[in-house]
């Protein structure tokens, strides 16, 4: 839904269901009571996961007519999708797999091209619309320098085949479309100088060529051809993990060119460590319920001097919460954006405050995305309906937009 100049929606990464039918159903059974919830009468934006699987049946022509139909009587949009998990995200133990196949394989490009085909048949016309992606890769997959060079150039080498034809609809079209990585823990790029070294050391120097070859335009055209076409997904929780001031990252990525696709709204859990080593005890309590097996929860330590730690997964850290020096514990874990406490626990809850008052004061991207995809892995005393569960989320952004 638009809300002044932004237009909201939440991912429908929530909802299980790899295949196209289950996706629809899930659709039409929530879209309508969300709507509900809001009171909304306006048109309703969707955030739209769609799987490998879904994706092969949703291109048919017949099942794509027949989608922009329901969109059409539902008074609803699509602007974005999420095309970070490939295959299945809910009730199977997902773990680093989310990350497979990564963007070394042509399973992850024609996958991307296969998304970008069906959103460009059913985006808004007069609007921009981006794809979410992975962060290339899981980095603990790529132990050597030569491991991770190939990695980086063919990862280049299919994004590339991406902007090309991106790049041709725009010519061709009109059409704005753009490919959003996503920084995550513990990805090949997992934070805002990953992300400018990826562009200025690996995407640029590899695209200009082939834009230059293939369109005939010069070395600054294409450079800014693939700014306009590559932008960053800024997931606030991921950023929040890693303790990184959002204003300074907006400001370098300013400075770099580098667009904002979406701001993926999401709150990760944090937890003051106690200095006393035997007072410790209610934040490991307050801790285990959100260990489960589904999904990875990376956790970085804060030191007294701002020195950070990094662990692959809760249970890894609290392994060492009885001994640890750190001060301070950021999980990547999405909690609901409408709670700022947990008991012991806190969320990053003023992170998406700070991002969302930046991108009031600057225009920085007018798609806004709320992801709490964990409702069915989060303990139990913090549920809600999912339909309540996403309307209060969509309620609490548009008070603090």
């Amino acid at each position: 839904m638009q809300i002044a100049d932004f237009h909201l929606t939440y991912c429908t990464n929530i909802h299980p269901g790899e295949s196209w039918d289950a996706t629809f159903e899930n659709l039409k059974e929530y879209i309508p009571k969300i709507k509900g919830e809001l009171s909304v009468t306006e048109a309703f934006a969707i955030g739209l996961r769609v799987s490998d699987e879904a994706s092969k049946t949703l291109i048919k022509p017949e099942r794509l007519a027949e989608f922009k139909s329901w969109l059409k009587d539902n008074n609803c949009y699509v602007f974005t999708f999420n095309g970070f998990p490939f295959g299945g995200f809910h009730r199977q133990v997902v773990k680093d797999e989310v990350h497979f196949p990564d963007w070394s394989s042509t399973a992850r490009k024609d996958y991307t091209l296969r998304l970008f085909k069906i959103l460009a048949a059913i985006m808004p016309a007069n609007m921009d619309a981006g794809i979410s992606t992975s962060p290339l890769s899981y980095k603990h997959w790529h132990k050597s320098t030569e491991a991770m060079k190939a990695l980086m150039d063919q990862s280049c080498a299919h994004i590339m085949e991406v902007v090309e034809q991106l790049y041709q609809l725009k010519l061709d079209q009109n059409l704005d479309l753009h490919l959003d990585i996503e920084p995550e823990p513990d990805g090949v790029i997992e934070d805002s100088k990953g992300l400018v070294d990826f562009y200025n050391d690996w995407l640029i120097p590899a695209g200009i060529p082939l834009l230059v070859e293939k369109f005939g335009v010069s070395p600054q055209v294409a450079a800014s051809v693939i700014k306009d076409h590559v932008r960053v997904c800024y997931d606030v929780c991921h950023f929040a993990v890693g303790y990184e001031n959002h204003e300074k990252v907006l400001n370098t990525f300013n400075d770099e060119g580098i667009k904002i696709g979406k701001f993926q709204l999401s709150a990760a859990l944090k937890a003051a460590i106690p200095a006393q080593k035997d007072k410790r005890k209610p934040v490991e309590k307050a801790l285990l319920p959100f260990v489960e097996s589904t999904y990875l929860h990376q956790v970085v330590g804060k030191m007294e001097d701002n020195s950070l730690h990094a662990y692959p997964d809760l249970p890894d850290a609290l392994v060492d919460l009885a001994t640890t020096n750190e001060v301070e514990w950021r999980v990547h874990f999405h909690v609901p954006l409408f709670l700022a406490t947990y008991g012991h626990l806190q969320s990053t809850q003023e992170d998406i405050l700070s991002v969302l008052k930046l991108n009031g004061e600057r225009k920085l991207t007018s798609h806004l995305e709320v992801e709490t995809y964990t409702w069915e892995v989060l303990p139990e005393d913090i549920h809600l309906s999912l339909d309540q569960s996403i309307a209060r989320e969509l309620n609490w952004v548009k008070s603090n937009i």
